[in-house]
């Protein structure tokens, strides 16, 4: 029964592991995508970092990236279509996924 209760645990922690990193990554790529819009918009330096901020706490609002979506379409209008901005999050999400695998190899 021991070795049952040593697998659960290990299930259990791997779990925990894979639900933490893919937290990482979606921050991580959202704030990438505020950064991308922020340029569009115009915005630069504090202007444009606090914009990926608000991009990322977008996400908090609903599971999904609906509301991250939501607030980037929102906020570009008619600047940048929505499977443009859907592309993007899509690219970016490789990107950061790279950068926090990069990051915890060092």
């Amino acid at each position: 029964m021991a070795s049952f209760d040593d697998r659960k645990k290990s299930f259990e922690s791997k779990f925990a592991h894979d639900a933490e990193l893919q937290f990482k990554v979606e921050a991580r790529r959202n704030r990438l995508l505020g950064e991308w819009a922020a340029e569009i918009l115009g915005k630069e330096g504090e202007a444009k970092s606090k914009y990926a901020k608000e991009v990322v706490r977008s996400d908090f609002e609903e599971a999904g990236d609906e509301d991250v979506m939501r607030k980037v379409s929102g906020d570009l209008g008619e600047k940048v279509p929505a499977a443009e901005i859907r592309a993007k999050m899509d690219a970016l999400m490789i990107e950061a996924k790279e950068q926090v695998m990069n990051e915890l190899r060092d």
